[in-house]
């Protein structure tokens, strides 16, 4: 029995007294701890429902659930909902499933009964394939459960294995999340993160300062700027609630609902036949030139509009989504503008997770390469170089969905391999007249081939040029790999939008697959 609830006598009384219980339910906290989370700058998890889904497109799920706890006079303190709202609703006219987190009520802290409403609205969504979004805004497990709130997490982190690959997870932090709380959102797709007001931690300052005596607060251990430029964890940030849900609805418009459709086309007013005038002279012919591959990206594909993901970690590597004729893509590229556009660990795995993301779900891949090699280092080395760039080369090699590369200017050693190469399986791979594509830089290269012919030269210097064109001219352009089938097409850079609109509508119906397995071991 619900509790204060006795059973009216008639029908009239029946209904008003479910009012009263939806009025209940609806009010959360009470009044006063709403009104101490809108002065957090925080919106409550009803409104955020609110802002997330089309108007009016949300059905409630287990409204008066209570939780189940007879101990530390927690009898006496139930509320319906039991600090978690769940059900469906759409965005863009599209199924999706959601729980929010109700900071209001036991401050959002995690019980069987609240674990249980989850688990159903995440079966529900893998049943229908649809996506699943979590708005996380809790103090961790209900320490007045015991086992019984971490066997609950248990049970969320079971159906987030199960659920990946299948349907798209989204995990946006609102508020605190720490301790065992956090290995849910890490095993998402994406999380989304809140600049001031949310963090994540396994433990806080509290148990550092007393273990390792290190002095730190919660924002620089735990929020959103330490997540999104030094860890990596956070893919996206937002200056508020309301900012971060719009993005959520941005992401979603390219996704498709699980792993069985083909993502959404949209209709393209950008025609894709254009010209692009400005790619004739963006990349430049010096191949030690810096220049700003977003701005190939953005020439590139519908209205300019490049959704990028980590933008603020390994940047080095870019990693986002695009449109190229209305069609939904994955744009991974390297960056010469960081560290000269070299793979290091830290791409390495954000290009790996990325890339493994679109092939899940049918987002075609487009790869634009400008990559001098691995980042040499004794750090880099000693961390696992080796390991960690084997993961990107390992996701290129398993992507089956339609992939596109186009060689801007370096492509140089190993990393030419790994960066979606013809040998791995690309299906269309273009190249720039400015491209290089060689073991090394030609002078790098002539320093080791011509190494006694330069030093026994009369004027070494003049010798070591006239080398450097010999190699240059035999090696480093696309053409020696256009001769050998290595690259399709060497294009001018203005048409690259056509051709790529091209090549996409020509995959469209590609079909590959894997060996049968159970699963492969990739380089973890």
């Amino acid at each position: 029995m619900i509790p204060g609830a006795a059973m009216p006598a008639d029908a009239k009384d029946l209904l008003d007294h479910l009012d009263q219980l939806d009025a209940r339910a609806l009010a959360g906290g009470g009044a006063a701890r709403i009104e101490k989370q809108h002065a957090a700058g925080k919106l409550t998890a009803r409104e955020r429902i609110e802002q997330l889904l089309d108007p009016g497109s949300f059905v409630e799920l287990d409204r008066f659930v209570t939780h189940r706890c007879a101990d530390f006079g927690m009898q006496e303190q139930k509320v319906l909902g039991d600090g978690v709202v769940t059900g469906h609703g759409t965005v863009e006219g599209r199924r999706v499933f959601v729980f929010a987190q109700d900071f209001t009520v036991f401050g959002g802290s995690l019980s069987a009964a609240y674990a249980s409403k989850i688990c159903k609205v995440m079966d529900l969504a893998m049943k229908v394939g649809a996506p699943v979004i979590g708005l996380n805004d809790s103090g961790g497990a209900r320490i007045q459960e015991g086992v019984e709130s971490l066997a609950g997490y248990a049970d969320i982190f079971l159906r987030n294995v199960l659920s990946s690959g299948v349907v798209p997870q989204l995990s946006c932090i609102l508020g605190p999340c720490a301790g065992g709380a956090v290995y849910s959102p890490a095993m998402t797709d994406f999380i989304f993160m809140v600049e001031g007001t949310s963090y994540m931690f396994i433990t806080g300052p509290d148990v550092i300062r007393t273990v390792t005596h290190e002095e730190v607060t919660k924002e620089e251990l735990g929020g959103a700027s330490a997540h999104a430029q030094k860890s990596g964890v956070a893919h996206f940030t937002a200056g508020d609630d309301r900012a971060c849900l719009a993005m959520v609805r941005e992401l979603l418009s390219y996704l498709p609902q699980n792993n069985a459709e083909d993502p959404p086309v949209q209709a393209c007013t950008d025609p894709v036949d254009r010209d692009v005038p400005e790619l004739d002279s963006l990349v430049p012919v010096d191949s030690g030139a810096s220049y700003d591959m977003r701005k190939v990206i953005a020439a590139t594909v519908d209205d300019r509009r490049f959704f990028e993901v980590q933008e603020r970690w390994a940047r080095n590597m870019l990693c986002g989504f695009a449109r190229v004729g209305g069609r939904p893509v994955g744009i991974v590229a390297n960056q010469p503008k960081e560290l000269a556009g070299c793979l290091d660990i830290d791409a390495s795995i954000k290009g790996a997770r990325f890339v493994r993301f679109c092939d899940c779900f049918n987002l075609p891949i487009v790869t634009f390469v400008d990559v001098p090699g691995f980042l040499p280092g004794v750090g880099q080395e000693h961390r696992g170089i080796i390991t960690h760039g084997a993961k990107l080369l390992y996701a290129f090699c398993e992507a089956t969905v339609p992939k596109l590369t186009v060689i801007t200017r370096k492509a140089y050693g190993g990393a030419y391999d790994v960066m979606s190469s013809k040998h791995i399986r690309g299906d269309v791979n273009l190249a720039f007249p400015t491209a290089e594509i060689a073991v090394m830089g030609p002078s790098g290269a002539v320093s080791i081939v011509y190494k006694n012919a330069i030093e026994s030269a009369a004027d070494s210097e003049a010798a070591r040029r006239a080398f450097i064109d010999e190699y240059r001219e035999k090696f480093a352009n696309p053409y020696k790999a256009a001769e050998l089938g290595f690259i399709d097409e060497v294009i001018r850079p203005r048409e690259l939008r056509r051709r790529l609109a091209v090549c996409l509508d020509m995959l469209k119906t590609k079909r590959l697959s894997n060996p049968p397995r159970k699963h492969g071991n990739m380089p973890l």
